[in-house]
C-alpha cells in the first residue's frame, strides 16, 4: 500500500465512524504525516497527547483552532490544559471539547491497566462514536482489552515504498551537503534503493548517512554497507532471516524435475507474461525424506533466480499475547513483501499450521495462522514466491494440498546412482578434494540408500578421521565411513516407505 492509499483508508476510517484506531508501529515521524495529511484534507484539527508533555496541539495542521502567536520560531508548543499529563485528566478534557478532532495517543495502550482509565476511555469512545472524533492510539506493540478491542480498527501502517525511501536518501543526502559527494549512477541509484526496502525512514537515513560518512562519498560500494546493515535490521526483527542473493552459495545436485520446473515458472516475472496477463507463480510446496534437500531447494531457488531469501522460522511467530501470533504472521509477510521480488521460505509448514495436532490443542492458534497463510497466499500481489518445506505431510491440512493452493507439490526421495555422483563431487570439491582421485562408482554403490545430508557429513567424517590419522582421505577411508552409518533408509524404513506410497500418486517427483 503506498503512502497515498494509507491517507485515504485512514480518511475513510475516520470519516466512517471509527472512534478508535490503533497503529502499531515506532516510525512516530509517518504517523505524524499520515495524520497531518489526512486530517488536512477532511479540515479536522489534530492533538497529540504523550505522558511527558500532555494534551498539545499537533504541530504542522492549519485547521488547530488556536495558534501562539507570540510565541518565537521553535518554540515549545503550549499545551491545551497544563493538567493534561496524566491519562485519566487528557481523558476528561477530550470529553468537554465539543468540536470534531483527531487525538493521537502516544504509547497510551501501557495505561490500560488501570480500571479508571479504561473505564473513562470507553466513555470518550463511545461519546466520539457519534461526532466522528477518533482517538488514534501509537506504540511498537499495543495490547487492549477485550471490551475495548471491540470497538477498535487495526490500521496497518505499511513500510516505506521506493517514492519514499528515494525521497529519505536525499534528505540524509542534504543534511549532509559539503561534507560528502554523491557518485553514483541512475542505475546505482535505483539499486541502493531497491537494497533499503524492508527497513524503516529513520535506518534508511541512518545508514545512507553512516555510509556516505566513513569515506567522504556515496558511491556504489557503500551499497554492500546498506546491505549488511539490511540483514542485521532483519534479524533483529526476530520473524525473518535474511540471505541476500551475494551470500547465497547453494549448490543443488539432482532435482532436474524441479529445475526444469523453475525454468519455465520464473518466466512468470517477465515483462513478456504481464504482457498476456499472466500473474507470476505463487510458490511450490516442497515434501519429502529428511535431509534430501528440500532447504537446499529453497535456497537453489532463490540463488538462481537473483532474488534475496527471507525464511520464516515458525518457532518465532509464536506470542503469548492474544492476537500476537497472527500480528507477528502479518508483520512477516508485509516485510517479504516490501522486499519483493523475493522467496520466502517457510521451513517445516506443518509445525506452524499442522492439522492432527496442532488445530485443536492449541486454541486454534494453527487454524487461524493457517487461514491467514491461504488468504495471504491467494491474494497477494507482490513478487513474492513461496517454498514452503514439510517433512510429515500427515499433519499438513488437506486444504494445502489441494491443487490451486500452489503452483506444483513436489516429492523428493533419496537420491538416486546420477544425483549421488553428483552431490558427492559437490562436497569433496567444496572440502577441496578432487573426485578424479577417487572411485567414484565405488562410493556411489556403498552411499546406496543415503540422503544428501548424510553423504555430506560421511565426508566430512572421513576428513575428521584422516586429520585424526594423519593420513590422506582414500576412497577406502570414505567407504570405511559408509559402512560405520546406519542411514535414515535403515533406522525408519517404515516412515519412509509410507511416505513413498502417499506421494507416488499425488506429487510431482522433483528428480
Amino acid at each position: 500500500m503506498s503512502f497515498a492509499a494509507s491517507v485515504r483508508h485512514l480518511q475513510t476510517l475516520v470519516m466512517s465512524f471509527h472512534p478508535i484506531i490503533v497503529v502499531e508501529t515506532v516510525e512516530e515521524e509517518r504517523v505524524q504525516q499520515l495524520i497531518n495529511k489526512a486530517t488536512l484534507d477532511l479540515q479536522l484539527p489534530v492533538y497529540e497527547w504523550s505522558i511527558a508533555q500532555g494534551l498539545v496541539r499537533m504541530e504542522g495542521n492549519r485547521y488547530n483552532r488556536w495558534q501562539n502567536e507570540y510565541a518565537p520560531p521553535g518554540a515549545s508548543r503550549p499545551a491545551v490544559d497544563t493538567n493534561t499529563a496524566e491519562p485519566v485528566d487528557a481523558l476528561r478534557h477530550m470529553q468537554a471539547i465539543s468540536h470534531r478532532a483527531v487525538y493521537w495517543l502516544k504509547d497510551f495502550a501501557t495505561h490500560f491497566d488501570d480500571v479508571v482509565v479504561t473505564r473513562l476511555f470507553r466513555e470518550v469512545s463511545q461519546q466520539f462514536a457519534h461526532n466522528q472524533s477518533t482517538l488514534l492510539i501509537s506504540g511498537e506493540q499495543v495490547s487492549l482489552s477485550r471490551e475495548i478491542a471491540h470497538e477498535t480498527v487495526f490500521f496497518d501502517m505499511p513500510l516505506p515504498d521506493r517514492d519514499e525511501l528515494h525521497k529519505a536518501v536525499v534528505e540524509a543526502v542534504q543534511a549532509l551537503k559539503g561534507r560528502i559527494k554523491v557518485k553514483l549512477s541512475p542505475e546505482e541509484m535505483r539499486t541502493l534503493i531497491s537494497t533499503t526496502q524492508g527497513m524503516t525512514l529513520n535506518q534508511t537515513k541512518k545508514v545512507i548517512a553512516y555510509a556516505a560518512l566513513e569515506d567522504g562519498q556515496l558511491n556504489a560500494t557503500d551499497i554492500g554497507r546498506v546491505l549488511e546493515r539490511k540483514m542485521q535490521i532483519i534479524r533483529e526483527t526476530g520473524l525473518l532471516d535474511y540471505i541476500p542473493v551475494e551470500k547465497n552459495t547453494a549448490e543443488l545436485g539432482g532435482f532436474n524435475g524441479l529445475k526444469q520446473w523453475l525454468g519455465r515458472a520464473r518466466m512468470g516475472f517477465s515483462p513478456q507474461a504481464q504482457a498476456l496477463n499472466l500473474t507470476p507463480p505463487k510458490g511450490i510446496l516442497i515434501v519429502g525424506i529428511q535431509g534430501c534437500g528440500k532447504s537446499l531447494a529453497a535456497k537453489t531457488i532463490a540463488r538462481e533466480w537473483r532474488m534475496p531469501l527471507l525464511k520464516l522460522d515458525a518457532g518465532r511467530l509464536y506470542d503469548k499475547y492474544v492476537g500476537g501470533s497472527e500480528k507477528n504472521f502479518r508483520q512477516a509477510v508485509s516485510l517479504a513483501e516490501k522486499m519483493a521480488p523475493a522467496v520466502l521460505w517457510i521451513d517445516e509448514i506443518e509445525k506452524t499450521m499442522g492439522g492432527a495436532q496442532g488445530m485443536d490443542t492449541d486454541g486454534g492458534l494453527s487454524r487461524r495462522l493457517f487461514g491467514s497463510f491461504l488468504t495471504w497466499l491467494q491474494e497477494k500481489s507482490q513478487e513474492v514466491f513461496v517454498v514452503a518445506t514439510a517433512k510429515d505431510i500427515s499433519q499438513l491440512p488437506p486444504e494445502l494440498l489441494r491443487k490451486g493452493r500452489f503452483d506444483e507439490i513436489f516429492f523428493v526421495d533419496l537420491p538416486d546412482a546420477q544425483d549421488r555422483a553428483t552431490i558427492l563431487a559437490i562436497h569433496l570439491n567444496r572440502h577441496h578434494q578432487t573426485p578424479a582421485s577417487f572411485d567414484m562408482a565405488s562410493l556411489v554403490a556403498a552411499t546406496e540408500g543415503f540422503s544428501g545430508a548424510e553423504i555430506q557429513q560421511i565426508i566430512v567424517s572421513a576428513l575428521y578421521q584422516s586429520l585424526h590419522e594423519q593420513c590422506s582421505i582414500d576412497t577406502e577411508l570414505l567407504v570405511r565411513t559408509v559402512k560405520a552409518t546406519v542411514p535414515l533408509s535403515i533406522s525408519r524404513r517404515e516412515d519412509i516407505q509410507r511416505l513413498r506410497c502417499m506421494a507416488t500418486d499425488r506429487f510431482v517427483q522433483a528428480k
